[in-house]
This record gives structure tokens, C-alpha cells and sequence, in this order.
């Protein structure tokens, strides 16, 4: 047997290990042993039939719950069992929240407790009604381009006629006529007035994450953002702009349309409303984008590449998204950024838990024959010609699979490239003009020609 999430082993009892009770009562129960040491050998517990009787006590004090306490023996050593089952109402320790996630135990404050809270309550925080807002809060504009945007998919019931309220009601987005967080998440008129930090910060930057060149702001509700983040994206941030209408076009030498937009609405339905604003952060060779909400309980990120269950965080905002068409099958976000990346011959993208949330990189290729090719391969290869002899040291693996290939048969057609490296043969093209760019090869003739060879670095 080995400590596991929901077993610890003490060798001697302490009051601060109430807090561990705690813990496993708010989570998914638990069993602590008082006489183990940290490698679960029993030791001697001079004390055991005085912990019987304090335990429980001190247990049913403190939190008002029960706990099965037993005494159990091996090898002639007794040790004392306390079995802590979950509990559906929330459990408090002195007027404090504690929780057991995965081996640790935290103490539950500010927006994760709220979570909590609700989540024992059987709500979620975009399910509760927002007392102070109506129906004047919600811009109409945005409900008609949310119907607009739905129109392909087809899901969303028939809103011919209807008022906004009524629209919203199909929506569960409201409860005896009061708007729920969720609608003003999605079509408030100003959401910042009533929850903080309702926007999204893009950040150009240099080498690294201190060499900031410009940033921009943009708030709103959903339906703004989702449009506004991608105009601002091309308009600013990348370096050829993108068509986001066309979702499952490859723009040659940017990333995968599919990719960046999953990304953002990945964000804007999984995050904490509570917390930080997305960010976004473009590199010359990279992007990420970042929301706060950590992975639920029993969700990692080796799931999130795989096949698995969604779990929104904010289940009534996620499914008029669904109805919408701005997301299709729960819990296939990662897999369409990871897939879409994999298509346009990309590095796989990197997904990590970050500072309380998840952070989605995704890598551009340095063969787009734009920003760097034209730069690295116009400038370097104009101005040292044959000397150089191209730009070999600077190639991706890729490029150099294709470059060694050519090496040893300088007759070899796209064809037999594609079916050697096992990618299509519009790739070999996007990577042989790559290396062409950059005066590594030159191409003689067509069908019957041949490669030529600038040099080897």
C-alpha cells in the first residue's frame, strides 16, 4: 500500500491535522492513519486508547461531522484508522474551508471558495441570478448576431418573434424573469459594471515575456470579444491576417485558423469570471493564450490529449455556445487545437497549468518563407550567396529531413518526398520552397528536373 490522494499517514496526532479531515470531508472522503510513518510502516502509539476517545470529540466539535474512528493492530502495533466520508453540505473547521486537491490540502478563499460554495449548493457561478441587473442590461445587437452565427448549425430553437427576455428564457439564461450571470456574460450591455475584469489583454512581445512591444484591452460581453479579439488579432498582432471565417482553411505561413479560434473560445467558456483577464501573448515564433480556472477534480492535462469528458466550468454559458456553433462536441477543444496543429505540419502544442489556470502555446514555423524565411533567407542568402552556402544551421528538423533526402537523390520528386516522410505532398511543397527562400536549392526543370545543391553547412 502507498499514500495515495485520499490516504495520509501520521505517525502521532496533531490538532493541525483536523484541517486534513476537513479537507477530505469538502472533497471525495478520505482515511488518515495516526501510527504509520511517511513509508506506511506502523510505529508505536503509546497513546492510542486516549486518541480514541479525543479524536471524535474534537472532530464532531470543531466541524460538527462524524468520523468512523477504529484501532486496528499489526505485528503487535497499534495504529488508529479515521475514515472521513464527503459530504454534500460543505464542511468548515473554525470558520475556515479546507480542501483536498490531489496530495495536497488548501485552504479554500476568495473565488475558489465561492466556487465551492455553490458547487455544494448545486450551482454553478453563471447559473446564479444577478439581482441587480434587467433586461435594459442586455444589448440586442449581440442576441441578434448570437441567432445570426447559429444560423449553420441549426441548433438553437426557433426564436421567431420573440422579445429579447423570451430569447434568453429558451436560453436558461434566466430565472422568474431575473437575468442570470450568464446572460450578462454573453450579452450584457456592459458586463464589467457587474463582474471585474469582463475582457481580454493581447501583448506583442519580443525575445521573451519582459520585452513587451504594445498591448491592447478589449472588453464586452462574448459575442463581442469572440469577433473583436480576432480583428484586433489581425489587425495588430499577427503577421499576415487570417480569415477566421474560414475555419478550417490553413493560411500559409500563419497558424491554423481552427486552432487559434478553439483557443479563444476554450478561454471564454472555461474560465474563471471571477478572476484575471485572458491573455494573449504573441511572440515571433509563438502564441498563447491564457485563462484562470484550474483543471476540475480528476481532470489533468495528459486527459486534455486525449479523448474525455467535458466538465465546464460554467455549464449555462458552454451550452448556449453549443447552440450557437461557437463550440461543437464537449471536451474535443484540445484535441482540435492539437489536431489542426498537426495538420499544417506544426510542432504539437504545449499545455501546462500556469499561476491558477491553463496556458495553450501554439508554435508558428519558422519555413513560412514570410517574416523569417524572406528576412533570414533574402538578406543572409543575397549577401553571402554560394559562400554561405544557405541557411542549413537554421533549418527545423523537417526541413533538413527534406534537405538530406534531396542529398542523396537530387532527382527525387515531391511524390516519393511525401510518401518517404509520410505528409502530403502540399507540405513538401510549403517545405521545399521553404529551403529554396533560404538558397539551399534551386529547382531545374519540373516533372523531369532535378534539385540543385547551394552548399552544405
Amino acid at each position: 500500500m502507498s499514500e495515495r490522494q485520499n490516504i495520509e499517514w501520521k505517525q502521532s496526532w496533531h490538532d493541525d491535522y483536523l484541517k486534513w479531515v476537513c479537507g477530505f470531508a469538502n472533497a471525495i472522503g478520505g482515511i488518515i492513519y495516526i501510527g504509520k510513518d511517511d513509508e506506511g510502516n506502523v510505529v508505536d502509539l503509546p497513546d492510542y486508547r486516549t486518541l480514541l476517545e479525543t479524536i471524535p470529540q474534537k472532530i464532531r466539535n470543531t466541524m460538527g461531522i462524524i468520523c468512523d474512528i477504529n484501532l486496528l493492530e499489526d505485528a503487535g502495533k497499534k495504529f488508529i484508522e479515521i475514515k472521513v466520508n464527503p459530504y454534500s453540505v460543505p464542511v468548515s473547521l473554525r470558520g475556515r474551508y479546507y480542501y483536498r486537491s490531489g496530495s495536497t490540502k488548501m485552504e479554500l478563499t476568495g473565488v475558489e471558495l465561492n466556487e465551492f460554495l455553490l458547487k455544494k449548493a448545486g450551482k454553478t457561478w453563471d447559473d446564479v441570478v444577478e439581482e441587480g441587473a434587467n433586461i435594459n442590461d442586455i444589448d440586442a445587437e449581440s442576441i441578434s448576431q448570437f441567432i445570426a452565427d447559429s444560423k449553420e448549425k441549426g441548433r438553437l430553437p426557433d426564436t421567431t418573434g420573440l422579445t429579447p427576455l423570451q430569447i434568453l428564457d429558451k436560453l436558461r439564461l434566466v430565472e422568474e424573469n431575473k437575468l442570470k450571470r450568464a446572460s450578462l456574460v454573453l450579452f450584457g450591455k456592459d458586463p464589467s459594471r457587474f463582474f471585474p475584469n469582463i475582457s481580454v489583454k493581447i501583448g506583442r512581445f519580443g525575445k521573451d515575456g519582459s520585452d513587451l512591444k504594445f498591448q491592447e484591452v478589449i472588453e464586452g460581453n462574448l459575442v463581442h470579444l469572440l469577433n473583436e479579439v480576432q480583428v484586433q488579432l489581425n489587425y495588430k498582432f499577427l503577421t499576415r491576417p487570417v480569415d477566421f471565417a474560414g475555419m478550417h482553411r490553413i493560411e500559409k505561413g500563419e497558424y491554423p485558423v481552427a486552432a487559434l479560434r478553439e483557443m479563444l473560445l476554450n478561454a471564454l467558456v472555461h474560465r474563471t469570471y471571477m478572476g484575471a483577464v485572458i491573455q494573449i501573448r504573441v511572440y515571433d515564433d509563438k502564441l498563447s493564450i491564457w485563462n484562470e480556472g484550474s483543471l476540475p477534480q480528476g481532470l489533468d492535462i495528459a486527459s486534455l490529449k486525449t479523448d474525455h469528458n467535458s466538465r465546464p466550468r460554467n455549464p449555462i454559458i458552454a451550452d448556449a455556445c453549443f447552440k450557437s456553433g461557437y463550440i461543437d462536441t464537449w471536451g474535443r477543444g484540445t484535441l482540435k487545437i492539437i489536431n489542426s496543429c498537426k495538420e499544417a505540419e506544426l510542432p504539437e502544442p504545449e499545455i501546462i497549468e500556469k499561476d491558477g489556470g491553463v496556458q495553450v502555446t501554439i508554435f508558428k514555423d519558422s519555413i513560412d518563407g514570410g517574416q523569417d524565411g524572406g528576412q533570414d533567407g533574402g538578406q543572409d542568402g543575397g549577401q553571402d550567396g554560394g559562400q554561405d552556402g544557405g541557411q542549413v544551421s537554421s533549418l527545423t528538423d523537417r526541413q533538413k529531413q527534406v534537405f538530406e533526402l534531396i542529398v542523396d537523390n537530387p532527382k527525387i520528386s515531391r511524390k516519393e518526398l511525401a510518401e518517404k516522410l509520410g505528409i502530403n505532398e502540399s507540405a513538401v511543397q510549403k517545405h521545399t520552397d521553404a529551403l529554396k527562400t533560404k538558397k539551399v536549392i534551386e529547382r531545374e526543370g519540373e516533372t523531369t528536373g532535378q534539385w540543385i545543391i547551394k552548399g552544405r553547412r
